[in-house]
Protein backbone atom coordinates (compact mmCIF):
# COMPACT_ATOMS: atom_id res chain seq x y z
CA UNK A 1 0.00 0.00 0.00
CA UNK A 2 0.93 3.85 -0.52
CA UNK A 3 -0.01 7.22 0.70
CA UNK A 4 -1.33 9.73 -1.46
CA UNK A 5 2.53 11.25 -2.18
CA UNK A 6 3.20 7.60 -3.74
CA UNK A 7 5.70 6.58 -1.05
CA UNK A 8 4.98 3.53 1.02
CA UNK A 9 3.07 4.14 4.12
CA UNK A 10 4.08 4.15 7.76
CA UNK A 11 3.01 0.66 8.85
CA UNK A 12 4.88 -0.67 5.37
CA UNK A 13 8.04 1.18 6.59
CA UNK A 14 7.75 -0.26 10.30
CA UNK A 15 7.08 -3.51 8.92
CA UNK A 16 9.83 -3.58 5.87
CA UNK A 17 12.73 -0.86 7.28
CA UNK A 18 12.17 -1.88 10.80
CA UNK A 19 16.00 -1.12 12.13
CA UNK A 20 15.54 2.81 12.69
CA UNK A 21 17.86 5.26 13.76
CA UNK A 22 16.07 8.55 15.35
CA UNK A 23 17.96 12.10 14.78
CA UNK A 24 16.14 15.54 16.11
CA UNK A 25 14.50 16.87 12.86
CA UNK A 26 16.79 20.32 12.84
CA UNK A 27 19.48 18.41 12.63
CA UNK A 28 18.40 16.57 9.46
CA UNK A 29 18.04 19.88 6.60
CA UNK A 30 20.32 22.49 5.04
CA UNK A 31 23.70 20.98 4.21
CA UNK A 32 22.95 18.57 7.20
CA UNK A 33 20.28 16.90 4.72
CA UNK A 34 22.94 16.57 1.93
CA UNK A 35 25.41 14.87 3.76
CA UNK A 36 23.18 11.93 4.95
CA UNK A 37 21.80 12.11 1.54
CA UNK A 38 26.07 11.84 0.05
CA UNK A 39 26.95 9.11 3.15
CA UNK A 40 23.84 7.03 2.31
CA UNK A 41 24.60 7.27 -1.61
CA UNK A 42 28.46 6.16 -1.18
CA UNK A 43 27.55 3.67 1.39
CA UNK A 44 25.12 2.26 -0.52
CA UNK A 45 22.41 2.10 2.68
CA UNK A 46 19.06 2.16 1.00
CA UNK A 47 16.76 3.79 3.48
CA UNK A 48 13.55 5.50 3.93
CA UNK A 49 12.86 8.31 6.53
CA UNK A 50 9.21 9.35 8.32
CA UNK A 51 8.65 11.45 11.31
CA UNK A 52 7.82 11.18 14.84
CA UNK A 53 7.02 13.14 17.84
CA UNK A 54 8.69 12.56 20.61
CA UNK A 55 6.86 13.68 23.79
CA UNK A 56 9.36 13.69 27.53
CA UNK A 57 7.71 13.47 31.14
CA UNK A 58 8.34 17.23 31.81
CA UNK A 59 5.84 18.08 28.58
CA UNK A 60 8.72 19.25 26.25
CA UNK A 61 8.16 17.57 22.89
CA UNK A 62 10.31 17.88 19.76
CA UNK A 63 9.70 16.35 16.23
CA UNK A 64 12.29 13.94 15.19
CA UNK A 65 13.04 12.11 11.85
CA UNK A 66 13.45 8.03 11.74
CA UNK A 67 16.41 6.79 9.01
CA UNK A 68 14.86 3.57 8.67
CA UNK A 69 16.60 0.58 7.28
CA UNK A 70 15.69 -3.35 6.49
CA UNK A 71 19.01 -5.00 7.96
CA UNK A 72 20.80 -3.93 11.53
CA UNK A 73 24.49 -3.86 9.78
CA UNK A 74 23.12 -0.42 7.82
CA UNK A 75 21.08 0.76 10.64
CA UNK A 76 24.32 0.29 12.49
CA UNK A 77 26.65 1.91 9.52
CA UNK A 78 24.42 4.81 9.88
CA UNK A 79 24.37 4.69 13.78
CA UNK A 80 28.29 4.87 14.26
CA UNK A 81 28.64 7.89 11.19
CA UNK A 82 26.32 10.36 12.61
CA UNK A 83 24.88 8.89 15.78
CA UNK A 84 20.90 9.24 17.33
CA UNK A 85 19.50 6.86 19.26
CA UNK A 86 17.82 3.57 17.95
CA UNK A 87 14.21 3.69 17.74
CA UNK A 88 12.17 0.02 17.77
CA UNK A 89 9.12 0.97 15.84
CA UNK A 90 6.85 -1.82 17.75
CA UNK A 91 8.50 -0.70 21.77
CA UNK A 92 8.82 3.20 20.93
CA UNK A 93 5.73 3.96 19.53
CA UNK A 94 2.50 3.94 21.57
CA UNK A 95 1.50 0.13 21.23
CA UNK A 96 3.21 -0.13 18.02
CA UNK A 97 0.61 2.06 16.74
CA UNK A 98 2.36 3.42 13.35
CA UNK A 99 0.98 6.80 13.95
CA UNK A 100 1.94 7.20 17.59
CA UNK A 101 4.19 9.17 19.21
CA UNK A 102 7.38 8.34 21.20
CA UNK A 103 6.84 8.76 25.05
CA UNK A 104 9.86 9.49 25.79
CA UNK A 105 11.14 8.07 29.31
CA UNK A 106 14.84 9.94 29.75
CA UNK A 107 14.98 13.85 30.64
CA UNK A 108 14.93 16.42 27.98
CA UNK A 109 17.98 17.66 26.18
CA UNK A 110 18.02 19.99 22.97
CA UNK A 111 20.80 18.37 20.85
CA UNK A 112 22.45 20.99 18.74
CA UNK A 113 25.52 18.63 17.68
CA UNK A 114 26.21 15.00 16.63
CA UNK A 115 28.49 13.72 15.16
CA UNK A 116 29.81 15.87 11.86
CA UNK A 117 25.74 17.24 12.25
CA UNK A 118 24.98 20.62 13.52
CA UNK A 119 21.86 22.60 13.86
CA UNK A 120 21.97 25.61 11.30
CA UNK A 121 22.45 28.87 13.24
CA UNK A 122 19.33 29.97 12.68
CA UNK A 123 16.85 27.28 14.20
CA UNK A 124 19.12 27.60 17.19
CA UNK A 125 17.35 30.23 19.05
Amino acid sequence: MVTRSGGPTPARIDREWPFQVALPDDLCVDRNFALIKKFCDEQGLPHMTRQVQAIWPGGEYENWRLHCFADTTTAQAFLVHFGGVMFDPKRDRESGKALGVWRRTDSYERILDLGPLSVPEILRH
